[in-house]
């Protein structure tokens, strides 16, 4: 589902209230602030929660959410993963993508030969991250997000345009 965005993972409970704790996948860690609500996949299954407070410990964002008043009820949630609808966050700026967008384009050089399909993202927060590009064969390119090498980056068609560095 394009729609909504994998943004962390409850990983444990805090006291006796029913406050979770859980990793953010985003960049910005304070994001959670920004929301009034999340949705919580079990199995197949999405359940949306109003959030109430919002606190951190340690690296971990802490929620206090409608509904979730004892630990009984948020050992429930432990190791689900949180979702947002895109609706519910702020438009990025121009030239930055959600990663959920990019997984699935098609990757062609300037020429038009076609390389595969984004597979992954590989993020680095001491050097630029890195497309995983798998060709139908299985074959993986590394391509640094520079650039120099992403051309053209067309969400709307469904493809990235890339000028391959000698060697790869």
């Amino acid at each position: 589902m394009k729609d909504i965005l994998e943004i962390g993972q409850i990983v444990n409970t805090r006291g006796l209230r029913g406050e979770v704790k859980l990793n953010s996948f985003s960049e910005d860690k304070h994001r959670f602030e920004k929301l009034s609500t999340i949705l919580v996949k079990n199995k197949n299954e999405y359940t949306e929660y109003e959030i109430q407070k919002v606190t951190y410990s340690k690296n971990q964002v802490v929620l206090k959410l409608k509904g979730i008043d004892h630990i009984d009820y948020a050992e429930k949630l432990k190791n689900l993963y949180v979702y947002v609808r895109k609706s519910d966050l702020e438009e990025l700026p121009e030239g930055t993508y959600y990663i959920a967008d990019l997984i699935g384009l098609d990757v062609f050089t300037e020429s038009g030969e076609l390389l595969g399909k984004v597979d992954d993202i590989l993020k680095s927060e001491k050097a630029n991250d890195v497309y995983v590009v798998r060709s139908e064969l299985g074959v993986l390119k590394y391509l640094p997000a520079i650039p120099e090498v992403l051309k053209d980056i067309d969400l709307q068609n469904g493809k990235i345009i890339v000028n391959l560095p000698k060697g790869l």
